[in-house]
């Protein structure tokens, strides 16, 4: 396959801006604006150049590129441990039960609370793939390799991990959610507070959002209903977050109500099961699918391609090594490919 992934560079500010234009709305992580693309870009810089310490407030974007075109048709991006620049704010499903005995009934009401308890956390988000390449696993390709960075990185990412989910959108591009619920705080509406948020960070939320419980029965039936649901084009995504060993626990975003999916670090299966090996030749194609990566940070590569397996470490297929730039008695850190 003719696709790898790598750092971006500032080269890759344009194709980030087209990628971002198509996403219809609704993605924090890659706004359709320049300049916040660019501070993006030069954070991810920073992070790439850092080669120790301990765990910061960092990003890395990494792009997804045909190695025989050169053309970037999809990224992905990495944070390292949210909630420092901002708080980060999230609903927490709860529940509160009542009881009458003069009624003898009792009432159980649903309950959304703003709350940080996901600060501190690292996050894989930003992932978009091109609408004309999905399909051959580019999108496995680009959710996987995150997780090989981070077990190529371990030291610089904490032991918890998060995925927000884009949540309902309608055809308009307004969120149910935040009809029914923030914007009647905030005066504007989704596109307007989605893109202000992606540009300038949460503390609007802190400065303008209700501090107490909200009872979800207040709300309108459609933003009751966007509660936890991801958006159509997201249950790919949620599905590959199940099966890494993600779980829903009652985390929704404040401003489309879509699931955050959340996990321990080193039980996330793709990182749990990635193997280091020293490469000990190239050419067959008999070994196992797989997903391969190499190199650190700046110079990270991955890509899929065939790998077996000796005593002394690992057969790479010819077209794998060639992606990933490496030869005989180079390391990689691989995971099969499911």
């Amino acid at each position: 396959m003719s696709f790898r992934i790598r750092a971006a560079v500032d080269d890759d500010l344009q194709h980030l801006y087209e990628m971002a234009k198509l996403t219809g709305g609704g993605f924090t992580n890659l706004p359709p604006d320049r300049r916040a693309l660019t501070a993006k870009l030069e954070r991810s810089h920073t992070a790439f150049a850092r080669t120790d310490g301990p765990v910061q407030d960092e990003l890395f974007v990494l792009i997804l590129e045909n190695i025989e075109t050169k053309e970037v048709r999809g990224t992905c991006q990495i944070f390292t441990q949210v909630g420092q620049s901002y708080p980060f704010y999230s609903y927490r499903i709860g529940q509160l039960t009542q009881h009458s005995r003069e009624l003898n009934r009792t009432f159980r009401a649903d309950m959304l609370t703003l709350a940080t308890d996901l600060e501190g956390a690292s996050e894989v988000g930003g992932l978009f793939l091109h609408p004309g390449e999905r399909a051959g696993g580019l999108g496995l390709l680009l959710a996987r390799s995150r997780y090989l960075f981070i077990k190529m990185h371990r030291a610089r990412f904490a032991d918890r991990i998060l995925a927000e989910l884009r949540g309902v959108i309608d055809e308009a591009g307004g969120s149910p959610f935040w009809d029914g619920l923030a914007g009647r705080f905030f005066g504007m509406n989704f596109q307007d507070a989605d893109q202000f948020n992606a540009i300038n960070g949460h503390q609007f939320i802190a400065d303008l959002m209700p501090k107490h419980p909200i009872y979800t029965a207040m709300l309108t039936e459609t933003a009751r209903a966007a509660i936890g649901l991801p958006h159509p084009s997201g249950r790919a995504a949620m599905r590959m977050l199940e099966n890494e060993g993600f779980a829903f626990e009652n985390y929704v975003d404040i401003f489309d109500g879509g699931p955050t999916m959340t996990a321990r670090t080193d039980q996330v299966r793709s990182i749990a099961d990635a193997r280091e090996s020293n490469v000990v030749g190239i050419g067959g194609d008999d070994g196992k699918d797989a997903l391969v990566a190499t190199r650190n940070l700046a110079d990270f590569r991955a890509a899929f391609g065939k790998v077996r397996e000796t005593e002394d470490g690992v057969m790479l297929a010819e077209d794998c090594a060639r992606s990933l730039g490496v030869g005989e008695a180079d390391r990689v850190t691989h995971v099969a490919r499911i």
